[in-house]
């Protein structure tokens, strides 16, 4: 059973997991340690089949059986994909149990990814899954069953080959906005070379339930990879980021779409700011890291990765971005162990505080295509610290990420409610990889680097998890950001607590501005903890996760 408790100010002790193994004032980040323990948790699954899977591979992370830990729905290609339900006891080794869906066998073959959502506000996570051929919504029943909703929600799933998804609400919306990136066009005469679909974005009717009957065509489509939904300059109108895979089209760029509320979708041109940029677009991950307010992007590709931030000068009315990997050491552009020094081929990508420095780091899969001899074939994941002076440094051999897969999505979560992130990989033709966080620690013992924070929103009404709102943690004079989004990575995406590592602070202020712009009153609590914030409530909740199962 789980329990919720009040917060009452100082009527209540911090939850405490033991000090921290580091020092903030320390210049060099601690690097954490991890555990690979996949099939010892009782996950057995690979991402498989020909050329149309050697994109995608993803992951979706949610609760689907309601007591709040992370379940792992992993696509499979040609092999079926497979829920499991977490069974890891607080703190534990990690447990997971295979799960019957509830969905036709046959259904469950040729899935490239899955994002989690509440489509229909009913407080039950859906899954919009993407297909070699029809794409599927799926509506959460609990106990982790579903139905196909694809009538019922006047969706038409199509016949293209998807691998991109984000959703987001629209002001008034009853529902939330769908978009759907599309790959190679493999019925077009000279496929797969210039034969990109055109993406789709779907917002839904004003009716009793979820419809999307009229969706619009996102023209031109330069086969897409992943896409985002994203306030970029915090305007209060997320537009859609897409990237592409210059590979199989021509003439085309990186994109960025205005989705104005009772307007037709349209790309940003030259005239709005947006530059040309062409890379081999695999993943995107999203997150402030300057704390000016604004996101930056990284950019996974074949070759190297982009890191892309607002050009002040254009004084945010333009989309004008310049490339900072380089300058902050995050480029990962080749195998940093090994004897192989061909380049590296990124595919999911992911900020996360990894070791709760307050710092945020960032996870990206690595893997060649299949046998491009041009890149390289062994190539490890990356697991980029970020420093105290804003840098990254690659840890992923130290970390012990450093396995010979070839990853393709992922997610980072604390699957075991410890406060420390774990990792999930989805592999093609290879084990799917799970590393627990040991912190500073063993698997026998493991210490926590850093104190941490998650939070976990709630709204009454339409989206009920209130996805578009920003939460601010305060401590002291430093604040940290995170957007809740539905999107990116690559064909993966979670939904849940949202993590901050804390480092020293043992107190925190949260305030979060919710999707219509409103600001919540300051709410404060100690770290170490789970907290749920339920909008116009006068104060936040503790939850505590069950120690055994």
């Amino acid at each position: 059973m789980t329990r919720a408790v009040i917060l009452s100010g100082v009527f209540l002790a911090a939850l405490s997991l033991g000090s921290p193994a580091f020092a903030q004032e320390s210049s060099i980040a601690p690097v954490p340690h991890f555990h690979e323990e996949a099939l010892s948790a009782g996950i057995s699954h690979q991402y498989a089949g020909p050329w149309e899977y050697f994109v995608g591979g993803g992951v979706a992370i949610f609760d689907c059986d309601g007591d709040r830990r992370p379940d792992l729905f992993l696509a499979g290609g040609i092999e079926k994909a497979t829920l499991y339900r977490n069974r890891s006891a607080a703190g534990g080794a990690l447990r997971f149990e295979e799960t019957d869906t509830g969905i036709e066998q046959d259904r469950l073959l040729k899935i490239t990814g899955a994002y989690p959502l509440d489509i229909d506000n009913d407080g039950i996570k859906d899954l919009a899954v993407l297909r070699v051929g029809e794409n599927l919504l799926l509506k959460g029943k609990g106990d982790c069953r579903f139905e196909e909703a694809n009538r019922a929600f006047a969706f038409n799933g199509g016949s293209a080959w998807s691998t991109a998804f984000a959703a987001t609400f629209e002001k008034d919306a009853p529902y939330p906005t769908l978009a759907f990136g599309n790959y190679v066009d493999r019925s077009a005469p000279g496929a797969p070379w210039g034969t990109c679909h055109d993406n789709v974005l779907l917002r839904p009717k004003k009716a009793e339930a979820p419809d999307y009957s009229e969706p619009q065509l996102l023209n031109p489509g330069y086969c897409s990879l992943s896409m985002l939904f994203t306030d970029w300059n915090r305007s209060g109108e997320p537009a859609l980021r897409i990237s592409n895979d210059r590979q199989y089209y021509r003439g085309g760029e990186e994109q960025l779409w205005a989705v104005n509320p009772g307007r037709p979708a349209r790309p940003y041109r030259r005239g709005d700011g947006w530059r040309h940029v062409k890379i081999f677009g695999m993943g995107i991950a999203s997150a402030d890291l300057n704390g000016d307010g604004f996101p930056e992007y990284a950019l996974t590709s074949m070759g190297d990765t982009k890191l892309q931030t607002l050009d002040q000068e254009s004084e945010e009315q333009f989309p004008i971005y310049r490339d900072i990997a380089y300058d902050l050491g995050a480029t990962a552009h080749r195998p940093y162990t090994g004897d192989d020094t061909r380049p590296s081929t990124g595919w999911h990508a992911e900020f996360k505080d990894v070791n709760n420095d307050t710092l945020l780091d960032l996870f990206i899969a690595k893997g060649n295509v299949e046998a491009m001899p041009d890149f390289a074939g062994f190539d490890p994941d990356n697991l980029l610290i970020q420093q105290w002076n804003g840098k990254f440094v690659e840890e992923g051999m130290e970390a012990g990420l450093a396995l010979d897969r070839k990853g393709r999505g992922g997610g980072i979560a604390d699957l075991n409610m410890d406060g420390l992130p774990d990792i999930v990989v989805n592999n093609r033709g290879g084990p799917a990889s799970l590393f627990r966080n040991l912190g500073a620690g063993t698997a026998e013992r493991p210490v926590p680097l850093g104190n941490w924070l998650a939070v976990e929103l709630f709204q009454k009404g339409a989206n009920r998890d209130a996805i578009g709102a920003q939460i601010n943690v305060k401590l002291g004079n430093q604040t940290l950001t995170r957007d809740v989004m539905i999107g990116g990575g690559h064909a993966s995406g979670q939904i849940g607590f949202i993590p901050f590592g804390t480092g020293v602070a043992e107190r925190a202020q949260i305030r979060v501005r919710w999707p219509d712009g409103d600001w919540s009153h300051p709410y404060r609590v100690f770290t170490n903890n789970f907290v749920r914030i339920e909008r116009g409530a006068p104060d936040a909740e503790y939850w505590y996760p069950p120690e055994e199962e």
